[in-house]
């Protein structure tokens, strides 16, 4: 894949995921414009990049203000001479249960992973628009979104919004030939790595190289950052023209397409619906097709 002449800006790219993503799109030929609210982080990102034959530009600051967003683009514009394409990666975590979480333990994760992505994205598109030759939207969304997770009000709030703005910013861009999708991945980053059926294995390889099993990888979706920086690669190329819209998994062997939510289960009754005429089919006809929620508990094979 390459992305030679493209020039890409990834937020959150100091560490995890969004370093993977900039290393990846840096080796296929892209200039990338290295965000992270860590100046060293940042620095240290794109120093490898080039060290590596590739092309960044470090820009520190924790996304959110739309000062921030405006600042990505133009030494994205100032420095490469153009902008293809951007990846919304930065978030952070501050999980809590419902009753324990504070107002400001919500507002900064929705401030950073919602209002971080809705004003980068607006400051790239309005550049796109005005180069006129279309480009790539890239958001990031989690399982935790799209199905909930206890503990992460905030952030499965935050990342099942973004994946609702990526359905609209795809009808909204079309006419300008920009192409707008979620990622949706699963990797072993600082958030996922202790959860106690993945930590020995997670320990295993980062420790002594044992390569992640396949029930992990395949079954569960389960890998390194680095397994999930092709999907991002291949949303900034050409080669993914006709694709838009979508929320797209990737983890270990595991790729995957998300469905977008759709009713399940219909019915019509002359008059409308009140509450007795809701209770007496409920069971009988909805009961079945009842939705579940939250992200299903990994399981190691039994020997």
């Amino acid at each position: 894949m390459n992305l030679s002449g493209r020039v890409v800006i990834v937020t959150g790219a100091g560490r995890g995921l969004g370093l993977a993503y900039a290393r990846a799109l840096g080796a296929a030929g892209a200039a990338v414009v290295v965000n992270d609210a860590d100046e060293s982080s940042a620095a240290a990102a794109a120093g490898e990049i080039e060290a590596a034959g590739g092309r960044a530009v470090a820009v520190p600051g924790a996304v959110g203000p739309g000062e921030v967003a405006e600042e990505l683009v133009a030494r994205a514009v100032a420095t490469f001479g153009r902008l293809d394409a951007l990846v919304t990666n930065a978030g952070v975590l501050r999980d809590r249960i419902l009753w324990k979480m504070t107002d400001d333990e919500f507002d900064e994760v929705v401030a950073v992973h919602l209002r971080g992505t809705f004003t980068c994205v607006r400051a790239a598109v309005r550049r796109l628009r005005a180069q006129g030759e279309g480009g790539r939207i890239i958001t990031v969304g989690s399982p935790a979104g799209q199905r909930g997770n206890p503990g992460q009000t905030n952030y499965s709030a935050a990342k099942a919004a973004i994946v609702g703005m990526t359905r609209t910013w795809a009808l909204e861009c079309a006419r300008d030939r920009i192409t707008v999708n979620a990622v949706v991945p699963v990797a072993a980053t600082a958030m996922t790595a202790t959860i106690p059926a993945f930590a020995p294995h997670v320990s295993a390889w980062q420790e002594r190289g044992v390569p992640l099993p396949a029930w992990l990888r395949a079954g569960e979706g389960f890998g390194t950052v680095e397994d999930a920086a092709g999907l991002v690669v291949f949303l900034a190329s050409a080669a993914s023209d006709g694709v838009t819209g979508q929320a797209i998994g990737i983890g270990g062997d595991r790729l995957t397409l998300w469905t977008h939510p759709a009713e399940a289960v219909a019915a019509h009754r002359d008059g409308g619906w009140d509450a007795d005429a809701i209770a007496g089919v409920w069971e009988p006809v909805f009961g079945a097709a009842a939705q579940p929620v939250g992200i299903p508990a990994p399981r190691e094979p039994r020997s």
